[in-house]
């Protein structure tokens, strides 16, 4: 017992390391002393990218102002000394220079299963607000494709009074007992987002990529990436799905839901780091 116990500890900060180490060269190579607005994302691993960016000092952070994705990441932020924004008071037409965020799930194209914090619709926002999009994670996230690692479901946010419907019309499109997901054991009853919303959690089977040479319009429950997200986010009910997919910032301009460069941190103490094609 004892043995496990510690095999297990070990396991925790081999984890948490990892997670550093990437944060942490991810703010090297992206943050650079000319930005002036960034996004700062949701979960364990942005603790660390915050703690990086703080390390920087104010000759290097004065002059930013940091948007969070919500509670959490605003905590971080203030914690930090670092200048609070807030992405509705963002100019119209203006972008933020970068934004840093972790992930559940990545696979081989840098496609992202997002949501396990329940801040997916604030996440997206501010990813998308962004020229360019990092992911910062650890190496239990890497996955060959979506659905594989993660296994929990693909995260919808819901309106409340939409939720039995979404339900019903996710198990005709192949999902495996989606689930409305409970706020216990900290609140009776469905955890309710940021904005107010529910969190539906629907698995479905491992989602392939064009190049896996399938039709993955949802026939025996297959869907590629892009198609089921397509679907998903047309039921009516649906506020934001938790697929980041699609195009990054080095396909174009505005809007792009995928990163330009994940990091993963790895096993044996180092950082992999994948590109998004052009």
């Amino acid at each position: 017992m004892a043995t496990s116990a510690t095999s297990a500890e070990e396991q925790a900060k081999l984890v948490e390391k990892s997670k550093r180490l990437a944060a942490f060269r991810a703010v090297k190579e992206h943050l650079l002393p000319e930005y002036t607005r960034v996004g700062i994302g949701s979960g364990s691993t942005v603790v660390y990218v915050v703690e990086a960016i703080a390390q920087l000092g104010a000759s290097v952070t004065g002059g930013m102002q940091f948007y969070p994705t919500g509670a959490q990441s605003e905590e971080l932020i203030e914690a930090a000394g670092l200048n609070l924004q807030y992405i509705n008071k963002l100019p119209a037409g203006q972008q933020l220079d970068v934004a840093f965020d972790g992930a559940d799930e990545v696979d081989d194209e840098l496609n992202l299963i997002k949501g396990g914090g329940a801040c997916l619709w604030q996440e997206k926002i501010v990813a998308t607000a962004a020229k360019k999009f990092v992911c910062v994670a650890d190496f239990r996230k890497l996955s060959p494709r979506l659905g594989i690692a993660w296994t929990k479901g693909i995260p919808i946010e819901v309106l409340p009074m939409a939720a039995p419907r979404v339900l019903g019309e996710l198990v005709r499109l192949g999902a495996k007992n989606p689930r409305i997901r409970p706020g216990l054991p900290g609140k009776a009853g469905a955890i309710v987002t940021d904005n107010g919303m529910w969190i539906i959690d629907a698995p479905f089977a491992p989602l392939q990529l064009a190049k896996d040479g399938v039709a993955g319009n949802g026939e025996d429950g297959v869907w590629t990436v892009d198609a089921l997200a397509d679907r998903l986010i047309k039921l009516p009910g649906v506020a934001e799905i938790g697929l980041f997919y699609g195009q990054s910032g080095l396909q174009i301009a505005s809007g792009a839901q995928k990163p330009v460069a994940a990091y993963f941190g790895m096993a044996d103490g180092s950082v992999e780091v994948r590109l998004a094609s052009n």
